[in-house]
């Protein structure tokens, strides 16, 4: 049985979450996960135990005790397709994308293109541009000259 472990101290390690797991049973395997950025734990992780009874035995003892300076929460892991989806829609992360490059490191986010013409022009014909044309437009022009000061 796979079992998702969440809230985990900062600190713990994969070696940690075995050891801890192996009191009920045997244990498969044990992985706190990583943020591939920085390198730091994101706090979670997953333990899969061959005895069904154990991971049950497991999951009963440990959910909401204190491990390493934290209190952890211990769930059965649901498959991803019976996981929950709620009512936002996957793939976010990426942040506003006005064109088709796919946000940042998320791939989604805001994306204006899919709302309406892919122009400069908003579903009533009006510019949307026009707001920062007239305001740069009317500014004095600046005369660097910068053989005057050596």
């Amino acid at each position: 049985m796979n079992i998702f472990v969440a809230k985990l101290s900062s600190g713990t390690t994969s070696e940690n979450l075995q050891e801890l797991f192996s009191r009920f049973g045997e244990v498969a395997s044990a992985k706190v996960i990583m943020d591939r950025e920085t390198g730091f734990s994101k706090r979670y992780g997953f333990v899969e135990m061959s005895d069904d009874a154990a991971a049950r035995a497991a999951i009963d003892g440990l959910n909401e005790t204190e491990f390493d300076g934290a209190t952890i929460v211990v769930k059965e892991a649901l498959p991803k397709e019976q996981r929950p989806q709620g009512d936002r829609p996957r793939g976010g992360g990426g942040g506003f994308n006005r064109f088709n490059s796919g946000g940042g490191g998320g791939g989604g986010g805001f994306n204006r293109d899919r709302r309406g013409p892919s122009n400069n022009n908003d579903r009533r014909g009006n510019d949307r541009n026009k707001f920062q044309k007239d305001r740069f437009e009317d500014r004095p022009k600046k005369n660097f000259d910068f053989d005057d000061d050596f």
